[in-house]
């Protein structure tokens, strides 16, 4: 088991057994010994559709109930209700999802009272988990006893999402919504329709598929297109498995970048600081009237500097990834209403912003898009590319710079290098290429920035190709 950029990632075989009571346990315990909560407290538990998740949360729900734990069980919900319902409710929670990987992995996100853990919590808990299994841990006998209170998390995620704008905001915009497998899929519906969208159900699956809003594959995209004229939309949505992160397609059924809903985003909440890593792309900081603070990938890394900047006096904080999932650091009042801050990756806000944004402009998504004057970004990613590769490829890369010089070769000159996250080249004519292990799963990502689509394009193939040949060198 491992922590990934966030939460614990593993095979759903060993998560299934074990390693989950394990954790659970680590996780627990951890809550008890910091003083964030006492035996006989709540502790919620929420899950996506894999295949796996309900065996997964059953062995949680066990080991939490055999340590004195009263646990509500939140049924199949998106990743932001169950983290907003615990929030207000001062409990710790845990969500089973592997998010965006392939249905044989799962994973558990963990949540104290106050919010998600941070870097050194994963530490402590990991410390405590090897602790328990060096002593012998096994969970024998437990049951699980659950509190079931499903429809009050999604009512109370509902609640939120109304009240960010007028009820009638979306009329006359008729919107498609990819459900396939994430969580998110019916209260999209729900929370479309509740703001008078035209809303056009698109795509439904009862297996599992791992939809990654960074790298949208190639069919999925062609058959956005034909939804799109088929249906007359004026986009398409979407979420990952757990609903953390969004996936907007404009009214030709291209998706948008993540970072760039992200920036509408902000702009709707009208925030002064935006957090965002440095694989978001390089034109934020021209393109708003706030300033932005740049971070390693993973929504810890983004908190924690949101926390930090909260702490220092800042107001209108938010943050946002590339995946599109957006945080808020500080409450808003978009409608005249208080938004609570909600430190944690939500894709639904991002989704109505954009949405909002085309009755408000009264521009297509996809001139709305092209209106920033980004530079073209694109992302990919290499599966099934082993741990031990990326690391002999980032070490050689590392060790002199004339070893960049030569990786890059023929595709340009080198200016400048950063190691904040991965190796992001920029290249003397502002071209990016910039190379990232996956910190949850076999793959290597690859994201790169150029003038034009057409350019970005190829550079992000020959990226792809230099790595594919390094290895096989």
């Amino acid at each position: 088991m491992k922590f990934g950029t966030s939460g614990l990632r593993g095979l759903a075989t060993e998560l299934a057994g074990a390693a989950s009571a394990l954790y659970a346990t680590a996780f627990a315990t951890f809550l008890l010994e910091s003083g964030l909560a006492r035996i006989g407290d709540e502790i919620l538990i929420g899950r996506d559709f894999r295949a796996s998740s309900p065996a997964i949360a059953a062995v949680c729900a066990a080991a939490l109930s055999a340590l004195g734990f009263i646990v509500v069980d939140c049924g199949a919900v998106p990743t932001p209700a169950l983290a907003l319902y615990a929030q207000a409710r001062k409990s710790g929670c845990l969500m089973i999802t592997g998010s965006h990987i392939p249905a044989d992995r799962n994973g558990i996100k963990f949540y104290r009272p106050d919010g998600e853990i941070d870097k050194g919590d994963e530490r402590e808990i990991t410390r405590i988990a090897l602790q328990l299994e060096k002593r012998g841990y096994v969970l024998e006998g437990a049951v699980a006893r659950r509190q079931h209170r499903e429809a009050e998390c999604k009512a109370f995620f509902m609640a939120r999402n109304r009240k960010l704008m007028e009820n009638n905001a979306l009329k006359g915009l008729t919107v498609g919504v990819y459900q396939h497998s994430t969580v998110a899929r019916d209260l999209l519906v729900d929370i479309l329709s509740c703001h008078c969208a035209t809303v056009v159900t698109l795509g439904r699956s009862e297996g599992f598929i791992p939809v990654d809003t960074e790298a949208v594959p190639d069919e999925t995209a062609q058959q956005f297109k034909l939804w799109a004229k088929e249906h007359r939309l004026d986009a398409i949505v979407s979420a990952d498995g757990d609903g953390d992160r969004p996936l907007v397609a404009d009214d030709h059924g291209d998706p948008l970048r993540g970072d760039l809903l992200g920036l509408v985003t902000a702009n709707f909440l009208q925030a002064k600081t935006v957090v965002t890593p440095v694989t978001s792309n390089s034109g934020i900081e021209t393109a708003g009237s706030f300033k932005v603070v740049r971070t390693k990938v993973g929504s810890p890394f983004v908190i924690a500097a949101m926390l930090d900047l909260v702490a220092l006096g800042h107001e209108r904080v938010v943050g946002f990834e590339a995946n599109g999932g957006l945080l808020t650091g500080t409450d808003f009042d978009p409608n005249g209403t208080k938004l609570r801050a909600l430190p944690t990756r939500d894709s639904f806000l991002p989704i109505l912003a954009a949405l909002s944004l085309v009755n408000t402009s009264g521009q297509p998504l996809s001139e709305i898009g092209s209106s920033f004057q980004l530079p073209a970004a694109v992302a990919d990613r290499l599966e099934n590319f082993s741990v031990e590769s990326s690391t002999r490829l980032m070490t050689y890369l590392r060790t002199a710079e004339t070893n960049i010089a030569a990786f890059v070769g023929s595709i340009g000159v080198v200016s400048k290098v950063s190691d904040v996250d991965g190796l992001r080249i920029t290249l003397a004519d502002k071209r990016v290429l910039h190379l990232r292990p996956s910190g949850n799963a076999p793959e290597m990502r690859c994201y790169v920035e150029a003038e034009n689509r057409e350019d970005a394009e190829l550079l992000l193939q020959t990226g792809l190709d230099r790595i594919r040949n390094w290895t096989q060198g």
